[in-house]
C-alpha cells in the first residue's frame, strides 16, 4: 500500500496533473509538497473548468483542501511499490509475535492466567 504523501514526495520534480474541486486543472512540475498536501508547481498550464481557456503560469501555489485528485507518472508508483516491497521483506525477519514492541504470545499468557495457583495470587485471595 502506497501512502499519498510518500507518493507525492517521490513525485517531486516530475510532471503532475492537479484537478481542483472547482473543475479547473493545472498541469506542471511538482516542486514541493507539505503535510497538508499544499502544492507548489512550476511551468504550469491552467485549464478552465469548461476546457476552452488556457493560461501559462510560471509558478503557482495550490492549497491542499481544494484538490480533487492528482495524477502522477506511473513510473513513480512502480518504483515506490518496489521500494516498499523491499523494506517489508527486511522487516519480516522477526516472527510477528516477537517483533520489538510486541506483547508476546497470547496463547501462552492465557494458559498462565488459567493456572489456578497464579490466578489466586493475582486476584489477591486465598482459598
Amino acid at each position: 500500500m502506497v501512502l499519498p504523501l510518500s507518493l507525492l514526495k517521490a513525485a517531486q520534480g516530475q510532471p503532475v496533473l492537479v484537478e481542483l474541486k472547482s473543475g479547473d486543472t493545472y498541469n506542471g512540475h511538482l516542486v514541493n509538497i507539505d503535510s497538508w498536501m499544499n502544492l507548489n508547481l512550476r511551468e504550469v498550464v491552467w485549464t478552465s473548468r469548461e476546457g476552452d481557456r488556457f493560461w501559462k503560469i510560471a509558478e503557482i501555489y495550490v492549497r491542499g483542501n481544494t484538490v480533487k485528485y492528482l495524477r502522477v507518472p506511473e513510473e513513480i508508483v512502480d518504483t515506490l511499490t518496489d521500494q516498499q516491497s523491499q523494506t517489508t521483506d527486511k522487516s519480516s525477519s522477526f516472527p510477528k509475535n516477537r517483533r520489538p514492541g510486541s506483547r508476546g504470545n497470547k496463547v501462552f499468557r492465557r494458559k498462565l492466567l488459567n493456572n489456578s495457583a497464579l490466578r489466586k495470587t493475582t486476584l489477591g485471595f486465598i482459598t
